[in-house]
């Protein structure tokens, strides 16, 4: 064997230990957070079915995640409270003689993650939104209201646990 096939052979490890790193996603952020409680949605617009769904699949979402565990609210280090602010439906695209070919679901939340004990906001948004595109043909609104919704459960989720 070769002194620089040697050398090779004993600095790859070591070069790729170095520029790889460790890239982690931690909850070392949230402190002493280790349990949330997410009461059910507010909703401020008439449109009806939506507060159950965003509550049960955020809930879900983090209990999925693992990072945080759902408690009950009397028992929670941190509360998840939000309100459904905005819901609207549009045309989104149209075929070539003009009949709506899909629709879109936009759906916008206020939002805040505060500290239960101290009662200071860990992070706060007014105005979260996202939006589920869906076929006219064949979904359903529902399906579009879910799509937004799962958009906003992974928006919040990341802002919670992964700080992004």
């Amino acid at each position: 064997m070769s002194w620089r096939f040697a050398k090779v052979i004993i600095l790859l490890p070591c070069i790729l230990a170095v520029g790889c790193g460790v890239y982690t996603f931690s909850s070392s952020s949230l402190g002493n957070v280790k349990t949330v409680a997410i009461p059910l949605f507010g909703n401020e617009t008439t449109e009806s079915g939506l507060r159950e769904p965003m509550s049960d699949r955020l809930a879900q979402a983090f209990v999925n995640d693992n990072t945080l565990n759902v408690v009950r609210e009397q028992q929670a280090d941190a509360i998840l409270r939000g309100t459904i602010k905005s819901y609207r439906r549009d045309a989104h695209t149209y075929t070539q003689a003009e009949v709506v070919n899909e629709y879109i679901c936009r759906l916008s939340l206020a939002v805040e993650f505060s500290d239960r004990k101290s009662g200071k906001i860990i992070w706060e948004e007014k105005e979260i939104s996202n939006f589920g595109v869906y076929n006219a043909n064949t979904e359903t609104e529902d399906d579009g209201k879910s799509k937004a919704i799962g958009k906003l459960v992974e928006d919040i989720l990341n802002k919670t646990v992964k700080g992004w």
